[in-house]
């Protein structure tokens, strides 16, 4: 079984008890950096989002069974007091408990129900090939992206690609897309840059970012551009743990060479993920 089911069912089995994300990903057997981004990548969710939106919509068939303790019903969904709660529940469904209790329905808020994951792949996947590469200084356009992706990426990209080839220092005609700095949620840095020599002063406000000496699992994507959600989706899903390989929170990297085109989006890249050179771990 994938990574996300795995996360689904413990959830769902534990439900009223402390979970976090170090506890669940403990269970599933990867690291929590690679919960974060399989979660999402899978659900369109972050992990956090997910368990809190349960945890109040089995508190909310509660009250509108007319349960009787608020304060305890917000202790059972994970919260500290009845004003955390309450400030929670008002933000995620428009009313109060005190509200829904009243009218006694569900009827008017929409409720976060057990996902059922598809057990098929997105995409099927070579075995990757192991990469040792130097660091990496990497200079171009950065933006925040939230855990599902982002549509703003494409033209991201076509804003960038008229520097490919004039930065200073730039190395070689490889462009890459690197992601970064993600938190428990699954949003991320992203940066359209080039690697250079050392960090030119123009354009300033482009981001530079330094990546240590790595060792990497290199997947091929084959397809459209277009079609990368899904080889992302089978990489943390089940092309990392079947390779015995574990992900590492570093800088990831998608490496565009020049048989990649940008016009049509065709040509192919890899997708090059940080891992601890050790097998058998996740």
């Amino acid at each position: 079984m994938s990574v996300t089911p795995k996360a689904i069912w413990y959830i769902e089995s534990h439900l009223g008890d402390e979970l976090s994300l170090d506890s669940i990903s403990e269970a599933t057997r990867v690291s929590r950096f690679h919960l974060s981004r399989a979660f999402p990548a899978s659900t369109g969710l972050s992990l956090a989002g997910y368990l809190r939106a349960r945890r109040l919509s089995e508190a909310a068939r509660s009250l509108a069974n007319g349960a009787p303790d608020i304060l305890t019903l917000a202790i059972e969904s994970g919260y500290g007091s009845h004003e955390a709660f309450t400030r929670a529940f008002r933000q995620h469904f428009g009313l109060t408990p005190e509200q829904l209790r009243s009218q006694a329905n569900l009827e008017n808020i929409k409720l976060q129900e057990p996902i059922r994951m598809d057990q098929q792949t997105a995409t099927r996947l070579a075995s990757p090939r192991l990469v040792e590469r130097d660091a990496m200084l990497i200079f171009g356009q950065g933006a925040r992206c939230p855990a599902a992706g982002s549509a703003a990426i494409p033209s991201q990209w076509a804003s960038f690609a008229p520097h490919i080839g004039h930065i200073d220092g730039q190395i070689g005609n490889v462009a890459y897309g690197v992601i970064y700095n993600s938190d428990d949620s699954g949003s991320y840095d992203y940066i359209c840059g080039v690697e250079v020599r050392e960090f030119p002063d123009h354009p300033a406000e482009f981001t530079r970012l330094r990546i240590p000496p790595q060792t990497y699992a290199v997947f091929e994507h084959r397809d459209h551009v277009a079609a990368i959600a899904g080889t992302w989706k089978s990489i943390w899903e089940h092309g990392l743990s079947d390779a015995g390989l574990r992900a590492l929170d570093a800088p990831a990297l998608e490496r565009y060479d020049e048989n990649f085109d940008g016009r049509t989006g065709l040509g192919g890249f890899e997708i090059w993920v940080p891992v601890a050179a050790v097998r058998g771990e996740d």
